[in-house]
């Protein structure tokens, strides 16, 4: 593999990182590497927010200031230009979740109206994203999925849906800002699936527009493309994928012991490895097709795109072809990456720090059962600040 100790620079990916930063950065890893420091951190986090104390400035200094931009679009400029001016663009990701109100819904479809003109106007910002049931009810997506009939009243819940999914691909296809679909769970997944490749057929004639996002925990996934790339060339329009490993698994594994179905899960993190990297070499082939965001924190995954770049002959400018990590995390591979000249995308959580907090939390839980990910980070973190010391 090529630049085999690329994410090794420390330098590189923590240059926008001051002292007390990298001091903050260090402090949060060390106590999520620890588990049941998380779980009593979520209960007091989640208790002293109900309670409406006074935690709202301590988050907003730790937790928060590390994982997310801010609490509005304006809020987060200054962490889209400063890593804009290393290379590094941003996706704002307005992560308040699990509403259940019409009104809730119309909110998330106006704010994702705006991230898309604010992207339209800051270069630092390539796509605009947002996650279907931020538009619709969760139950109506799994009634679609599981072909259940509607009630007349839910029917013009799913009429609205598919409005609000129409309005807000129209708008990126006029701003030509590129518009990232999150995947959720699998029991929902397929009517989201129907309503994005209805979208993509109608607004990606000339190029990707519109990107749905594969989970590749999920083993079925590489078939669902390939199926619909055979309709893309039969309707003429082309593909945008982001994909991803995935962020449900317990959840999903748990669903499926439960209702008595096989999961649809791989069945080790080995394969599902395997079936990203299959997927992502099947992405890469068929370019003139498919453009993709490759969401990933894993650095195996990392040099082996580029190292596929390098033999399909493919620029490390291609505007089809971007890397993708959240904020806050992975800065080793993100900045590495972008100083080398590849297509960069930070995504940016932001929103009021109550509504973000579930977002915090899943992080947090997330970090503990990847124990690998986090000892990088510290170990990485400790690099830069005896580096800083010499």
């Amino acid at each position: 593999m090529e630049q085999n100790n690329l994410f090794d620079n420390t330098k590189t990916a923590f240059a926008l990182k001051s002292d007390s930063e990298l001091e903050r950065a260090y402090f949060l890893f060390k106590m999520i590497s620890k588990e049941p420091l998380v779980r009593i951190g979520t209960a007091v986090t989640n208790f002293a927010i109900k309670a409406h104390l006074p935690v709202q400035g301590l988050i907003r200094a730790t937790v928060f200031d590390h994982f997310c931009g801010g609490v509005s679009e304006e809020d987060c400029l200054p962490v889209v230009d400063k890593m804009y001016s290393k290379g590094v663009s941003s996706v704002l990701d307005y992560s308040v979740e699990g509403k259940e109100e019409e009104a809730q819904f119309d909110a998330v479809l106006e704010k994702t109206l705006q991230i898309i003109e604010f992207a339209d106007q800051k270069e630092a910002m390539s796509f605009g994203v947002f996650k279907p049931t931020g538009f619709g009810r969760f139950l109506i997506w799994q009634k679609k999925t599981e072909g259940t009939s509607l009630t007349p009243d839910e029917e013009k819940e799913w009429e609205r849906i598919e409005e609000r999914f129409d309005l807000v691909c129209k708008k990126a296809y006029e701003c030509d800002v590129a518009l990232l679909i999150d995947g959720e769970e699998s029991w929902m997944q397929d009517a989201a699936d129907k309503l994005v490749a209805k979208m993509m057929r109608k607004y990606n004639k000339e190029k990707a527009i519109v990107y749905n996002t594969l989970q590749l925990y999920r083993h079925d996934r590489l078939q669902y493309l390939q199926s619909l790339h055979e309709e893309a060339r039969v309707y003429d329009f082309k593909i945008g994928v982001k994909i991803v490993r995935g962020a449900y698994m317990e959840k999903e594994n748990e669903r499926a012991q439960e209702k008595g179905y096989p999961t649809p899960i791989c069945r080790d993190k080995q394969h599902t490895d395997q079936n990203f990297n299959d997927t992502m070499k099947y992405v890469l082939q068929n370019l003139d097709d498919i453009s993709v965001f490759i969401g990933t924190h894993n650095e195996h995954s990392s040099y082996l795109a580029m190292d596929l770049m390098g033999q399909l002959g493919i620029d490390k400018t291609d505007m089809r072809v971007w890397f993708g990590q959240l904020y806050g995390m992975s800065d080793h591979i993100s900045f590495n990456m972008a100083n080398q000249g590849y297509n960069v995308a930070k995504y940016v959580p932001f929103g009021p720090v109550r509504d973000v907090m579930p977002y915090l939390i899943r992080r947090a839980e997330e970090n503990t059962s990847v124990a690998g990910q986090t000892s990088r980070e510290l170990n990485l973190l400790s690099q830069e600040k005896k580096r800083r010391k010499l």
